[in-house]
């Protein structure tokens, strides 16, 4: 018994042992990693700058030290702020050869895409190389990658040429399934985010503005190609046609898709031939991008970014974890601290957001002409500023779109399920009430709306359509009678808001940063990026978070079907007035 007994106090001492030495290792691995993250790198006199075209590309991502130790799923996602900031770097420091573009699978929004393909653009002046591989290149990857002086693929290969193609999933019936009808209200014929939950297809009036603004990027996209790889854009479309993505490798190359094909050591070979060395330097983005100066003036040209839904309060869905939100509150109160901040000359409000919460869009309307009362105020929409995005925009000095822009949708509505079917029907519960006045159980759960009720919440949207209507019209200097006819909450992409006067200008973060400095005449100035990114300390906790892991996996297993389903179960039962675009446009 007491051997036992010391075999075992002895067990447990070595563990206890070796849990402290592991945590005293883990803890100096930390601490050895953050500061390595917290110093500049220096780069040798062959690097290259190494972009991969894999996974998912973001307005901005979180400091992240220790993502070369997390695996190659925790390398998916990459601030566009980044890839921008290194693709400088590469271009004006002489250590930096050229950029190697490792093709894939991309997900990013088309705007992402073009000002990604245009500061790459701008590099090729520098005269250095860019050239792109690929085992295997996805239409947004070969996008991109079109811009190289050489493509390469692999012999066994292929390049997805297909086309543009929205696919959105309608929920109606799953939900009349389940006892769940939607209660809508709605101003805007082509106000299209209710559809999935009242129709099984699309709209008349919703089909038609998809295929424009679908068609708009497509050929966007083709003359961009066209002209980097000089293919006729008829060409383009004959291959996308003729499901070219299928074909052999070869064929890509007598398409003028690609110019050669490759195992991967023929083009380290080239590397090493571009370069003059024997061992090529592969610097990644986040790494480069760290020796960015964005300027050392004392003056600043803020840039504020604001992306995901509009939110009035910061969110939790049921599936645990958040995703990227603009909260109302929190804006008004950044942007109050830089219209008293005697450094910033000016603002750019850099915006990627379908819209959200109708209240949270006005109260930052407000906020902004408090704003642009003290400096100027300059608008850059990412993917999208659409609704309640372009209800912030529309007020500031001037607007910045890329082509690709998805924006407009102005348009409001109110949506409220109606569970009786569930509540009532299939689960057996009954409900009863006792009230003073005639609303005093307005939006109750257990029953449907009745016929007051109805007529008080259309009424209510209505008067909200009527303000976001005099909101446009002041700000872009039009009629409320002219806003109407271009609104009703339809989609119009960046080029097409530029011709009906919805934006001023096509162009980059860059072009919008040099437009708020022309109008502070400021010449000397820094980029202050607003609000701070979060730690490194922070992004740990947050990976380590059961719920955002939980909502990571939720999120990929339900794909498309997320957004709305998770839209579709927040509701507390109190009526919610939405300025919003669809929810998933789901392009293909």
């Amino acid at each position: 018994m007491k051997d036992f007994l010391k075999y075992m106090l002895a067990t447990i001492a070595g563990i206890l042992c070796l849990g402290i030495f592991a945590f005293i290792s883990s803890l100096m691995m930390m601490i050895t990693v953050a500061a390595a993250g917290s110093q500049k790198p220096t780069l040798e006199d062959n690097s290259v700058l190494h972009i991969s075209l894999n996974g998912s590309i973001e307005e901005r991502c979180a400091e992240d030290p220790f993502a070369a130790f997390m695996g190659k799923d925790e390398m998916q996602t990459q601030g566009l702020d980044d890839l921008l900031a290194a693709i400088k770097v590469a271009k004006d420091n002489d250590d930096v050869k050229g950029i190697y573009l490792d093709g894939g699978t991309l997900s990013a929004d088309f705007a992402t895409l073009q000002e990604l393909r245009k500061a790459l653009l701008d590099f090729k002046q520098s005269k250095k190389f860019i050239i792109a591989y690929a085992d295997s290149y996805m239409q947004s990857a070969y996008y991109i990658a079109s811009v190289a002086d050489k493509v390469y693929c692999n012999p066994s290969g292929i390049v997805d040429w297909h086309g543009i193609a929205a696919q959105p999933i309608f929920f109606k019936d799953l939900l009349e399934k389940l006892g769940v009808k939607m209660q809508v209200f709605k101003v805007g014929t082509y106000k299209s985010a209710v559809e999935p939950y009242i129709l099984t297809q699309m709209s008349d009036a919703n089909r038609e503005q998809v295929q424009a603004y679908i068609s708009d990027i497509w050929q966007c996209i083709c003359h961009d190609v066209s002209a980097s790889r000089k293919v006729h854009v008829d060409s383009l479309n004959a291959m996308a046609d003729r499901y070219v993505t299928l074909a052999a490798a070869e064929v890509h190359v007598k398409n003028h898709l690609v110019d050669s094909l490759s195992y991967i050591d023929g083009v380290r070979a080239k590397l090493r031939s571009l370069t003059g060395e024997d061992e090529v330097t592969l610097v990644e983005a986040a790494e480069m991008a760290r020796l960015y100066e964005p300027g050392k003036a004392k003056e600043q040209v803020a840039v504020y970014y604001a992306q995901g839904s509009i939110v009035d309060e910061a969110t939790s869905n049921p599936f645990g974890g958040s995703e990227s939100e603009i909260v109302g509150s929190k804006v008004v109160s950044d942007l109050d601290k830089l219209a008293n901040d005697d450094d910033v000359k000016a603002v750019v409000l850099r915006i990627n957001s379908g819209g959200g919460s109708a209240y949270a869009s006005e109260q930052m309307w407000h906020a902004i002409q408090l704003l642009k009362a003290k400096k100027p105020v300059v608008v850059s929409m990412s993917g999208m500023a659409a609704s309640g995005g372009y209800y912030m925009s529309c007020g500031a000095d001037y607007i910045f779109a890329e082509p690709g822009t998805l924006t407009g949708s102005i348009g409001i509505f109110g949506m409220i399920p109606d569970a009786t079917g569930l509540l009532t029907d299939k689960l057996g519960l009954h409900f009863d009430v006792v009230k003073t006045n005639a609303s005093s159980d307005f939006g109750a759960t257990g029953r449907p709306f009745n016929a007051e009720e109805s007529q008080a919440m259309q009424n209510h949207i209505n008067r909200g359509y009527a303000l976001f209507l005099k909101r446009v019209a002041d700000g872009r200097g039009m009629k409320t009678e002219q806003v109407d006819a271009i609104a009703q909450g339809r989609v119009w992409t960046g080029n097409q808001a530029l011709r009906i006067k919805l934006v001023d200008k096509l162009g980059t973060l860059d072009d919008a940063v040099a437009e708020a400095a022309r109008r502070a005449k400021v010449k000397d100035f820094t980029v202050a990026a607003y609000p701070a990114k979060a730690s490194w300390m922070d992004n740990l906790l947050d990976k380590a978070s059961g719920d955002d892991y939980m909502q990571r996996k939720v999120h990929t297993l339900l794909g498309v079907y997320y957004r709305p389903l998770v839209f579709a179960t927040s509701y507390d039962g109190k009526p919610s007035v939405q300025a919003r675009i669809m929810f998933e446009p789901n392009f293909k």
